[in-house]
């Protein structure tokens, strides 16, 4: 069965999915109405925070780049600036960053109580996120490296960390507490749902695991053995949390971009289903082996190998056939299937380096930033779908479809350039000399990274010029009035559901 993206006509009253028909069966659109009120402002909020994330990863992310790039990497000899600020621009750009658009998706999946406590998990993670990005300014070293969550071994920037932490855990558990029915047949909006949901139910797992971790790590283990243990068990099953929640976005952004996908509700469920049954093995590697084993390492990396990547290929290849077999889409549904296909297409390239890595070399960060980078681009073309929505101005047309092609663009030759070099060997989480780059295909690779790094910030730099500016700019009658302005290919919510 093949799933139209959208319908401009509504439901009869008191339904609240959108619903067109292909060949004369019913199917529902791959879109969920956003709710008016407590829910939307929230989500506003956690929009918010996850855009002045990336306002502070990137003032660091040019610095990076700049101290590993050939010929200027000399201005920066000082390795421990390289490595606090890799710190926090990976906390903030992909940790904070990632987290807070999953408070936007859990927002919209309405809670019917308990919005109190909404409101306290956003100020929470806010000061959180506060902390972790001003304490270098205030003294905060001792960057350590460790997967998934590094830090920086200070009293302050722990405490920004497990007060974000906690204003998660506290989203989370009011979003599985209080979420959005599924519904009893199968729909397009009732798989997004779903797929939010689990998204909710791996990101409670995650700090199940980061929990027992703690409660099993030797409290004499000391530097980045600690917190590699500490974070090994629960950040790998976050991935499924980022994981499911691109796919999300994936089908809601194919809607908006009116993109075509030979899925039906049904098999979206089942692969959303397949994405969430092997976070349940969690508890098992926690039973069966020591967190500080090799067999407890190998259990979580064979997890992720056959969980959410294996439920993304088919939805990967579906949207790749929708795109192909698409009609031309007019401007102002392009930076949605822009941003569709670049993260698609990243995410792909990302998970096939991930089968060349051989070593710790810089191959590792080409297959992580590939599919770090496809969720961002996924969480990118959701902005741009729900900015309208959430009652601001639609973003300005050409640079939002230029955007994700400057950004994804970038980050291929970030990446390829990693790659090539990863092939010579050259070492990861080090700068300058560190790098030991002696022949020309060892600088001309690095080189190549530098520069794709750079293109990657101005793709970035502009995907936040853009938002901003729509953001600014002043409401119109209708968004003042409450009334959802609708972008192409986005069913028309109706509000009394809700």
């Amino acid at each position: 069965m093949t799933t139209v993206a959208t319908r401009n006509d509504r439901h009869p009253a008191g339904a609240a999915d959108e619903v067109g028909t292909v060949h004369g069966d019913p199917v529902a659109a791959f879109s969920l109405p956003v709710p008016a009120g407590v829910p939307r402002r929230l989500a506003v909020g956690w929009l918010l925070l996850g855009l002045g994330s990336l306002v502070g990863a990137g003032v660091f992310a040019i610095l990076l780049v700049l101290s590993r790039t050939p010929y200027l990497d000399r201005h920066f000899p000082w390795i421990d600036f390289f490595h606090t600020a890799l710190v926090v621009h990976v906390d903030l750009s992909v940790l904070v960053w990632f987290l807070a658009f999953a408070g936007v998706f859990w927002s919209l999946n309405p809670v019917r109580r308990g919005r109190s406590w909404g409101w306290a998990a956003l100020a929470v993670a806010t000061a959180g996120t506060l902390i972790m990005a001003g304490s270098p300014f205030l003294g905060a070293a001792q960057p350590l490296m460790s997967n998934y969550v590094p830090v920086l071994q200070d009293p302050l920037f722990l405490s920004g960390l497990i007060l974000f932490a906690a204003g998660v855990a506290i989203q989370v558990a009011l979003s599985l507490c209080c979420a959005q029915p599924i519904g009893v047949l199968a729909s397009g909006a009732g798989a997004l749902r779903f797929g939010i949901n689990t998204a909710a139910i791996a990101a409670a797992i995650a700090l199940l695991a980061f929990a027992l971790s703690y409660l099993s790590t030797p409290p004499d283990l000391l530097g980045r053995a600690y917190f590699e243990q500490l974070f090994w068990g629960g950040g790998h099953v976050l991935q499924y949390t980022h994981t499911q929640l691109m796919l999300v976005a994936w089908l809601w952004l194919a809607a908006g971009g009116r993109v075509r996908l030979p899925l039906s509700p049904r098999v979206v469920l089942a692969l959303f289903a397949w994405g969430l049954l092997w976070v349940f093995l969690t508890p098992v590697a926690y039973l069966a082996y020591s967190p500080a084993s090799v067999q407890f390492h190998r259990f979580f990396l064979w997890l992720m190998a056959f969980g959410g990547s294996l439920a993304a290929v088919p939805i990967a290849l579906a949207v790749l056939y929708g795109v192909a077999t698409a009609a031309a889409a007019p401007l102002l549904g392009a930076p949605q299937r822009a941003a569709l296909l670049s993260s698609v297409l990243l995410f792909g390239v990302g998970g096939i380096l991930g089968l060349l890595i051989h070593g710790n070399n810089v191959t590792v960060p080409a297959h992580y930033h590939g599919c770090i980078v496809a969720v961002t681009l996924a969480f990118m073309g959701m902005t741009y779908e729900l900015l309208p929505r959430l009652g601001f101005r639609t973003p300005t047309p050409r640079a939002a479809h230029w955007q994700p092609y400057l950004y994804g663009g970038g980050e291929l030759l970030h990446i390829a350039g990693l790659a090539w070099a990863g092939g010579y060997g050259v070492s990861r989480k080090v700068a300058g000399a560190a790098q030991g780059l002696h022949g020309w295909q060892e600088n001309a690779a690095m080189g190549l990274m530098g520069v794709g790094g750079l293109v990657a910030v101005a793709g970035g730099i502009l995907f936040l010029v853009v938002c901003f500016a729509a953001l600014h700019r002043p409401r119109s009658p209708a968004h003042a009035s409450g009334a959802q302005p609708r972008s192409p290919g986005a069913p028309v919510p109706d509000l009394k559901a809700h």
